[in-house]
Order: structure tokens, then C-alpha cells, then sequence
């Protein structure tokens, strides 16, 4: 909402009707909103109806009256529509879609579940490749099982360090490492793997010890670093990799092996089967994708064989989808207005509390 502010935009509310309780979300959601925002909240969509949408009427005609504001339409529920998604809850559904390996054997890939999670789609590409599952978990067992086992970005690294210790997962991970399995780490999670972190920012913890899995040690500070930084992976054969980077932690790598190399200097660090880095979305290259995960399959003495279509191919074919939803189910010419004359004036200021 900050940048639809800030530009004067239009805002559609898409509500989840496969959860329930879609209408009184809707309502509550706009009754949350301080006025500025409800000035641009334009209208709604309810998404992943399964059914004949006129039992729906009522609702929607219920909605518009107490709110001022038309639904837009009413998607159906489809199998395997998966897109990048912000919120955490889309980790408890399992992904449909996945495609059979190509060589003798899958792999799986375990990402732990922190309690505060985050850039979890670093994972898509992953599990958009032949052989290979994707699952979040809390569970030891299961990281222990995977051939891949990863600790992903946190917006509380050190909070999130403790939590897990206090699940048992430390263990796990450390076992993994005694046993020569491939873990990676990436940025909160390759600050976990490392010896110490001293954080005078994020958590006010100070010094903390962390996993010591790799000889890295990081320190926080008020600026974060962001950049899309580029280069090769140097510990995969060289080939090239790009990514992002939005962290407070400056990690300094005092052994082992550098992961990349780029115009910034060497980026991650290796020590025998564990990885970390701080660049997101790495795995949205294809090269580095598959070399990366030929690495793990050859650690587990696996005959895993990467597919041949690219990522962007496999999320466009997925917006395509989206795109067919929104012109055979949505008020097309309806959100065209709006887009072309951004939010209508006068409507409604829908108090907290009101009776809906």
C-alpha cells in the first residue's frame, strides 16, 4: 500500500475463498485500512472458487452495498497454478506439478521452515526441474532424509537461530555435515552456518554463537547491502549466476573455499559438503541451477539428469495461465479504466468496526 500511495494507484483486494470466510475478510481487511488507503482500494476479486459462481451473488451484492466497492470477478480453482507469493500460508499446500526424473533418481530437497521465513521463492526453480521435490518442514527427520537440506532467509536470523536449536535442527544439520551431505544456506540461513554472529542491530543480541558448520562470521550493521550482483560460480565449474542481495549482516569468510566471483570480490563460502551465500534468486539460472544440483546428486553417488527448459519458460507458461483466468473470469474493461484513470473519487470511508 505504500507504493500504491505513493503513486496515486488503484488497488484490487483479492480474497482466498478456499479458506473461507472470504467475505468477512474482504470487509475487514477494507475496514482495517486508514482512510488513504481505503481511498485507493478500488474493488475485489475473489479467487479459487470451486463451483457454479451464482451462489455467490447474494454475497458479492452484499459486499458492493456495505463497501461501496463492485467485485470484479470470481476465479476458479486450478490445479497446478503456482506463482511467486509473498505469504508464508501458501507453504502449507502441497505443490502440484512436479515432473518425473529424467535419470534413475529424484532428489529432494528439504528448505527448514523458520519461523520467520523469508524470500522462500528462492526454492520455484528448484522444484520446477525434472526428479526434484521441494518441501518445507520443522521436522528433523526430514531434514536428515533429503539430499538437500537448506536454511533459507530469515527476517529474525537470530531469533530464528534459537528457534531452531530449540527444535532440535542444529543437530540435524550438524549430522549432516559429519555424514558429507550437501546443506546450503542462504543469506539468514548462511550467517546460521557460520562461527559467530555479532548483532547489535536486528536482534540487540550481541555476540551469538552460530552453527559452525562453515568459517564465516558475521556482524550487522544499520545500512542494509542491497544490489543485483553478477558473476561465476567459481565452485561449480565457473558458469555464470546472478542474483539479489537485501541484508543487514556483512559476512567475512576466514577459510574454506569462495562460492562465486564476481565484480565485487568472492561471494559464499564452501567447506566440504556445506554451502552458504548471500545472494537470493540464484537458482533462476539455468546453468547454475543444474550445476549446483549435479553437485548435490554426485555428493549422494545419485543418477539425477537435469531437464532442458528454462525457468523463465516454466513462470511465463504460469502468468499465461493467470492472464487466461483474469480475461475469461474478471471485469477486464472494468480494471482497464481503473488502470487508465486510477482510483475513482468519493468512495466510501469504511470506519473499524462498522457492521458488515
Amino acid at each position: 500500500m505504500g507504493l500504491a500511495r505513493a503513486a496515486r494507484l488503484p488497488v484490487l483486494l483479492v480474497g482466498d475463498i478456499d479458506r473461507g470466510g472470504v467475505f468477512a475478510s474482504l470487509f475487514g481487511t477494507l475496514a482495517l485500512l486508514e482512510r488513504d488507503d481505503q481511498a485507493l482500494l478500488a474493488g475485489f476479486l475473489v479467487n479459487k472458487f470451486r463451483g457454479d459462481p451464482a451462489v455467490l451473488a447474494p454475497g458479492l451484492d452484499q459486499l458492493q452495498r456495505l463497501t461501496g466497492r463492485p467485485v470484479l470477478g470470481v476465479l476458479p480453482w486450478l490445479r497446478g497454478l503456482w506463482l511467486d507469493v509473498e505469504d508464508s500460508l501458501a507453504l502449507e499446500d502441497p505443490r502440484d506439478g512436479a515432473l518425473p526424473p529424467i535419470g534413475r533418481d529424484p532428489l529432494s530437497v528439504a528448505v527448514v521452515r523458520l519461523r520467520w521465513i523469508s524470500n522462500f521463492t528462492d526454492f520455484d526453480a528448484l522444484a520446477a526441474e525434472p526428479g526434484v521435490a521441494v518441501h518445507f518442514t520443522q521436522s528433523p527427520a526430514d531434514v536428515l532424509a533429503a539430499d538437500l537440506a537448506v536454511l533459507p532467509g530469515t527476517k529474525a536470523t537470530v531469533e530464528d537461530l534459537a528457534w531452531l536449536r530449540g527444535r532440535g535442527l542444529d543437530r540435524a544439520l550438524a549430522r549432516r555435515a559429519a555424514e558429507r551431505r550437501p546443506t546450503l544456506g542462504i543469506c539468514g540461513g548462511y550467517q546460521m552456518l557460520g562461527k559467530r554472529i555479532v548483532d547489535e542491530v536486528e536482534s540487540d543480541a550481541g555476540e551469538v554463537e552460530a552453527l559452525d558448520l562453515l568459517p564465516v562470521e558475521t556482524v550487522f550493521q544499520a545500512g542494509k547491502v542491497l544490489g543485483n550482483p553478477s558473476g561465476d560460480a567459481t565452485a561449480f565449474g565457473g558458469v555464470p549466476v546472478r542474483g539479489y542481495e537485501i541484508h543487514h549482516g556483512r559476512v567475512r569468510r576466514f577459510g574454506g573455499e569462495p562460492l562465486l566471483a564476481g565484480g565485487g570480490g568472492e561471494e559464499g563460502c564452501r567447506r566440504g559438503t556445506v554451502a552458504g551465500l548471500s545472494w537470493h534468486g540464484v537458482f533462476e539460472g539455468d546453468e547454475f541451477r543444474r550445476a549446483f544440483l549435479a553437485w548435490v546428486a554426485a555428493c549422494g553417488g545419485l543418477d539425477w539428469v537435469p531437464g532442458e527448459r528454462s525457468f523463465a519458460d516454466v513462470r511465463q507458461q504460469r502468468l499465461d495461465l493467470l492472464g487466461d483466468l483474469i480475461a475469461e473470469h474478471a471485469d477486464t474493461a472494468a480494471i482497464d479504466h481503473l488502470i487508465e484513470t486510477g482510483p475513482p473519487p468519493g468512495m466510501p470511508f469504511i470506519p473499524p468496526g462498522a457492521p458488515g
